[in-house]
């Protein structure tokens, strides 16, 4: 760990905090759970993965031979029931749930004028249906508790939108409506709720595509790469923190640059 690293970890003072992170076995949601463990936090990755739980369990493994110990949680946030079994297992397993990270999400792209219905249902099902599902399962035991952290994971493409993504487009900028409508209710208990919204991140998904078409991206990023997961987990990470408490209903654009308002 390198003196910046200890430095944030010193200043977040997150020791005593527990965290449940969906999708948290992908590529940002790795980093995420990584960087709130290193903080101190005790962190469960909540996991789909259409039902492949030696898949799950062996990266469980790998983030323990890397250092990190992570616990796991099998749920389908495309289904209440699923959400509502995952939640209470986590909470039996942390004891209390401080912290709620959603990051689960899909996408199934498509021009409008040929998109399918399975196309939209899929992802505002999974991606915009999941905040409900999820939070509304967390949000009284924060109550409860008189504290809470509650980040959702949208998009630059909720902000700016994207050719072949309507369906997504829509899902993600629900979220910033979810959010500021949450914050709002629930301020007055300890709990922030907020928004980081990612742009063109080098996940494998992005790392796959042609050279070509990644060279034209990273153009028109006025920093001039792509970001990394851990760009993401850090912003996450700050408004985790107990120090964040008085940022609420508010988003992190973490872009690079490429999208400014």
């Amino acid at each position: 760990m390198g003196n910046w690293d200890r430095l944030w970890v010193s200043q977040l003072a997150m020791r005593d905090r527990t965290a449940l992170v969906t999708g948290g076995t992908g590529g940002i949601g790795t980093a995420i759970c990584r960087h709130l463990t290193k903080a101190g936090v005790k962190v469960i990755a909540g996991y789909y993965s259409g039902g492949d739980h030696d898949k799950a369990k062996a990266w469980q493994e790998e983030q323990r031979k890397a250092g990190y110990e992570i616990g796991i949680s099998f749920g389908n946030v495309r289904e209440f029931k699923s959400c509502n079994k995952s939640v209470e297992e986590v909470k039996a397993m942390l004891g209390h749930l401080d912290i709620l990270v959603n990051n689960a999400g899909v996408t199934r792209d498509s021009m409008f004028h040929k998109m399918e219905h399975e196309q939209w249902h899929d992802v505002i099902t999974a991606n915009l249906n999941s905040l409900f599902h999820i939070t509304r399962l967390s949000i009284n035991h924060m109550i409860d508790n008189k504290y809470g952290r509650i980040i959702n994971i949208s998009s630059i493409n909720a902000q700016k939108g994207q050719l072949g993504q309507t369906n997504y487009s829509a899902a993600k900028a629900g979220m910033h409506g979810f959010t500021k409508a949450l914050a709002q209710e629930v301020a007055r208990h300890g709990i922030t709720v907020n928004t980081v919204s990612p742009g063109y991140i080098a996940t494998k998904m992005v790392n796959a595509l042609p050279e070509k078409v990644r060279e034209a991206i990273i153009g028109g990023i006025p920093v001039g790469r792509l970001g990394t997961p851990d760009d993401v987990a850090r912003a996450v990470t700050f408004l985790a923190a107990n120090t964040a408490g008085y940022i609420t209903g508010s988003n992190i654009s973490v872009n690079g640059g490429q999208h400014m308002f």
